[in-house]
């Protein structure tokens, strides 16, 4: 068991965590989550033994296994197979003294290699290179990628070897830091079953909320410094932080209006003698209360898109085109033959295994990238906001969030400006500070605010949610949802492409699909494909979209044309449906919190009516908005039966 009591960790002058205690027991599968910043790398370290706590007591099993994802390159001259099989260290000792008795013979040896073939035979020595060829293939390389020298590969995929050595190490602790933020969905649903099956105890950090639902049986949290425990996986933990947050607001107006009594007696009374000793009585009372913080002190902020002022239907029509990159050495095509059309309305995700031609296809509907071949037609009203990681590459590292907005809106006020980045968790020192040290998170928050602020009617995101904790995520989720233009989303992030996207298209094999199935229908497929025969025509053609259409029928063509026409006109409906749904939801849950505040009598017990006066303002407000909302729903709902009543 893993045992943490009182501990403090600290990082220099900087308290991560203070009197913090947990347990983990063998065998569990935990996730740990907390704010950039907080502690959990660190808390990793400790783990590992490269940092020792400065207070408390640790203890956890010392024969314990540990593998983690080690954050250097290893021989970049190894084939990545190679290096994954020295992720099993053990195995490795016995192969290479195996090798030097049989370099050496020698007669006395005999009962030595005896015990060593034994010891290799039950360390899997005989199936090792199998299990590592597994994993890369699983973790997305093609058989003939696994010979190649690490050093030809990039970033990305060197981090999937270093997670693949990981995972061939028989660990008795997995150590899992933001593992999926290199890989493709079809990487992540292997992952999370080859997790599933881990017997030993497993920790993960993940901003990836569907990962952590899939994976994990407890959460952990840090949290002001201590570790609080939640029983259930992140969407529980929600849960459960959600009532906790509710009660402790409770309490704290409570203690507001005990705070406020004293102070008033204290205030009255402490220049009358008679009442002195009282008085200072009630002082100490005062100073020894312990002040609860506001449940919504570390709330996340929450922002929304701009509506745009006019929108182009269809936004964009691609007429057999061909996406791919313009080199010295000739044409290099990765998509061939896109034919489509993006209607108002429309929200798109692209699903396909990394490599596949997913951000070339953004970036050709961006116009970053001009067609190889064929033509796309753009018209004058249309507005792009293009998201990718080099508009984060791209920020000026010396100029402060202020100066990049000034650029794109001259003429603004400057407290316009700032309120604006206020929105998006900039203050007055963030406004007005260089970029350059800002985190990942930070820069992708920024480069979205600028995006934003453009007010686009199409809206072109390419992982939009790398570098941005849960907190900031859920933030873009609930703006996306409300957002009432066009968009074409690439994401590893299942919990914004379910909430965001009505349907998909399937990027494979050199060319463009429509996927008729959702998520799950993708999963699965995934799950039960034929490993043998997993070519790239395969991997292409899963079940729910195989219904192919026969050019020899020109009737079948002509019923396909008309079911499209008809697609085209239910697809903005039902995407408007959809988000009056998302919308009906939270302001149904808001005007309930506030309904059962109002029903709660400590909120009447000190006389003051100003804040029971301001909650039914609130209430009124929200029912306003919930029947605008419910009457267009059923102006919706009747418009898209009568496009039914068509077909």
């Amino acid at each position: 068991m893993i045992r943490l009591e009182n501990i403090e960790l600290r990082r220099g002058a900087k308290v991560l965590l203070a009197r913090a205690s947990a347990s983990i027991a063998p065998g569990e599968k935990v996730g740990l989550i907390g704010a950039n910043g907080a502690g959990k790398t660190s808390l990793f370290a400790l783990l590992r033994g490269e940092l020792s706590c400065d207070a408390g007591e640790f203890a956890m099993p010392p024969q314990w296994r540990i593998a983690y994802v080690a954050q250097h390159d290893h021989d970049i001259t190894q084939s990545a197979l190679e290096q994954v099989l020295d992720g099993d260290d053990r195995l490795r000792q016995i192969e290479m003294r195996l090798r030097q008795l049989d370099e050496h013979v020698d007669q006395d040896a005999g009962i030595e290699l005896g015990e060593l073939h034994q010891r290799f035979d039950e360390a899997g020595g005989y199936t090792a290179r199998s299990r590592a060829e597994s994993l890369l293939l699983g973790l997305g390389f093609k058989l003939d990628e696994i010979s190649r020298p690490v050093a030809e590969f990039s970033g990305g995929w060197r981090m999937r070897v270093a997670l693949a050595r990981a995972l061939m190490n028989p660990s008795d602790l997995l150590l899992l830091d933001e593992p999926t933020n290199h890989l493709d969905l079809d990487a992540i649903v292997w992952l999370e079953q080859w997790l599933r099956r881990y017997s030993g105890t497993l920790l993960v950090i993940s901003h990836d909320r569907e990962f952590l639902d899939a994976i994990c049986k407890s959460i952990l949290a840090i949290n002001e410094r201590s570790l609080t425990r939640y029983s259930g996986n992140y969407t529980s933990f929600e849960l459960q932080r959600a009532e906790q947050r509710r009660q402790s607001h409770f309490a704290w107006e409570k203690q507001q209006q005990e705070i406020a009594h004293l102070q008033h007696f204290i205030d009255r009374f402490k220049a009358k003698a008679s009442k002195a000793r009282q008085a200072q009585s009630r002082v100490k009372a005062l100073e020894r209360m312990e002040l609860l913080a506001p449940a919504h002190v570390d709330s996340p902020f929450t922002f929304r898109f701009f509506a745009a002022d006019r929108a182009p239907d269809p936004m964009l029509r691609l007429d057999n085109v061909t996406c791919g990159y313009a080199t010295d050495a000739g044409a290099a095509p990765i998509l061939k033959g896109v034919t489509c059309e993006l209607r108002v309305g429309e929200r798109l995700g692209l699903l396909g295994a990394n490599g596949q031609g997913k951000s070339t296809l953004i970036k050709t509907l961006a116009g970053v990238l001009a067609p190889l071949a064929g033509n796309i037609d753009r018209p004058g009203a249309l507005e792009v906001g293009y998201f990718a990681q080099h508009q984060i590459e791209s920020l000026r590292p010396d100029d402060s969030p202020l100066a990049h907005l000034a650029r794109i809106a001259p003429g603004t006020r400057e407290q316009v400006l700032r309120d604006y980045l206020g929105r998006f968790a900039f203050g007055a020192d963030a406004a007005t500070s260089p970029v350059a040290p800002f985190s990942g998170g930070e820069k992708a928050r920024l480069a979205l605010a600028l995006l934003i602020y453009r007010k686009p009617n199409l809206l072109l995101l390419d992982e939009p949610t790398n570098h941005l904790d849960l907190e900031t995520r859920e933030a873009l989720i609930r703006a996306l949802a409300e957002y009432e233009g066009t968009m074409v989303l690439v994401s590893h992030d299942r919990a914004l492409l379910r909430a965001t996207t009505d349907r998909f298209w399937l990027v494979a094999n050199g060319t463009t699909q429509a996927f008729e199935g959702d998520l799950e229908d993708y999963r699965d497929w995934l799950l039960n494909r034929d490993k043998a025969s997993a070519s790239d025509a395969t991997r292409a053609a899963p079940a729910p979209a195989a219904k192919r259409k026969s050019d020899t029928s020109a009737a079948r063509r002509d019923s396909a044309r008309a079911r499209e026409a008809l697609a085209n006109q239910r697809k903005p409906v039902e995407s408007r449906l959809k988000r009056i749904e998302s919308q009906l939801a939270r302001l149904n849950g808001e005007r309930t919190v506030i309904k059962e505040r109002l029903a709660n009598p400590d909120l009447y017990a000190s006389g003051d009516g100003s804040v029971a006066k301001q909650l039914m303002a609130d209430e009124a407000y929200l029912t306003r908005e919930i029947d605008m909302l419910e009457e267009e729903w059923l102006t919706q709902q009747a418009a898209l039966e009568q496009i039914g009543a068509l077909s």
